[in-house]
């Protein structure tokens, strides 16, 4: 079974540092995951993933791999570690957010989702049952429940029948898991996610529920979907409280580096998000100064490091004005330089994050670092 051990809590608020043990390796928490879509995290080669990120665990998307390369591809080359040769821990979502973003290609049913391609226009049939055979099939360590990801700004009845779908729904992916074993001689660990848009009923309800249910671990889901920022953190609030203090919890799809520092007050462990690698690409870096629009013409001549403190090997080879150059110029090396030292720049956050809560000053290190985040430069 996945383990996890809780190192150290942070007095005065709900921060922890602990360990994820799985059969591919041990992930400290904290701990960010890069988005590896469709099976590569976009524009970084896997060994600057392990050797200079120093990324501990990343993410593939059910959606996106199901449709290519497709499962009879990724069978045959023993699950996506090998098809995509990262060695670590991998966890997958359940493609959940991607087809109900479709919403004008998709109908909901009790049954599950049918939906069209964003590709070619086909048609596909996502049921519980069939998401938990996919992810099998795929292989990562940590495979996520296929729920209805609720709007966030649902209306309360919506919310709660959304809710009740998601809790059925689990009962059929648990059971199917329960019927299942994996394929490629590893354990894969299910995570339930709890749903229930910006409602404290509704959260506390589903929180309640999965917690009643011992998985090995339990996600957060449905937040940073359109619901002010502070709801969002009401909502995680609630669920920690409710959640086992003993298991992993992850936060799905959040978010900014100052997100992520206020959810680990909160008692989260794991995040993922597109953010960094996307804004990236679009010419947004965070620093350890603030965040930086290097398209904006006054860093055309800035021929200091993109960050002094060297969050990545970038930071010293690369000066602002040269990045500047490659993205104006729509140089491919300049997505790869700003995704690679934003990812760095998350990772790094995720070690210092639990080395203060080690400390046990986390607190104060995270109100610092907030006002330093907050500036745009």
């Amino acid at each position: 079974m996945l383990t996890f051990k809780v190192q150290h809590c942070c007095p005065n608020s709900s921060a922890r540092a602990g360990e994820i043990t799985t059969d591919h390796g041990v992930i400290q928490t904290p701990i960010f995951m890069p988005v590896g879509t469709v099976g590569s995290v976009k524009a970084v080669h896997m060994p600057e993933l392990k050797d200079d990120i120093k990324a501990q665990i990343i993410l593939g998307n059910t959606y996106h791999l199901y449709l290519r390369p497709g499962l009879e591809i990724l069978e045959q080359a023993g699950g996506l570690h090998k098809f995509n040769s990262w060695s670590g821990p991998i966890l997958t979502d359940s493609g959940g957010y991607q087809v109900f973003s479709l919403a004008d290609n998709r109908k909901i049913t009790e049954e599950g989702v049918t939906f069209r391609s964003h590709i070619d226009g086909s048609k596909h049939l996502f049921t519980p049952e069939r998401v938990m055979d996919i992810e099998r099939t795929i292989g990562a360590d940590i495979i996520m429940a296929f729920d209805e990801c609720c709007p966030g700004d649902a209306d309360y009845k919506y919310a709660e029948r959304s809710l009740a779908l998601t809790e059925r729904w689990l009962a059929r992916c648990l059971k199917r898991v329960r019927e299942t074993e994996p394929k490629y001689g590893y354990h894969q660990s299910l995570f339930p996610i709890v749903q229930g848009c910006v409602y404290p009923d509704l959260r506390r309800r589903a929180a309640e529920h999965i917690a009643s249910l011992g998985a090995e671990g339990n996600a957060i889901g449905g937040l940073a979907v359109g619901e002010p920022t502070e709801k969002m953190y009401e909502m995680v609030e609630l669920t920690n409280s409710i959640l086992p203090q003993d298991r992993p919890r992850y936060l799905m799809g959040v978010g900014t580096p100052i997100n992520l520092l206020e959810n680990i007050a909160r008692g989260v462990d794991m995040f993922d998000c597109i953010m960094p690698t996307r804004n990236g690409r679009n010419g947004q870096l965070f620093t350890s100064r603030g965040t930086i629009n290097i398209r904006n013409a006054k860093w055309a001549r800035e021929f200091s490091p993109i960050d002094p403190e060297g969050y990545s090997f970038v930071d010293s080879q690369y000066t602002l004005a040269y990045l500047h150059h490659l993205i104006k110029a729509d140089e491919i090396l300049g997505l790869q330089i700003a995704s690679i030292h934003n990812l760095a720049f998350y990772l790094r956050l995720m070690r210092e994050a639990r080395e203060h809560i080690l400390q046990g000053d986390f607190l104060q290190w995270k109100e610092i670092m907030v006002r330093r985040m907050d500036n745009r430069l």
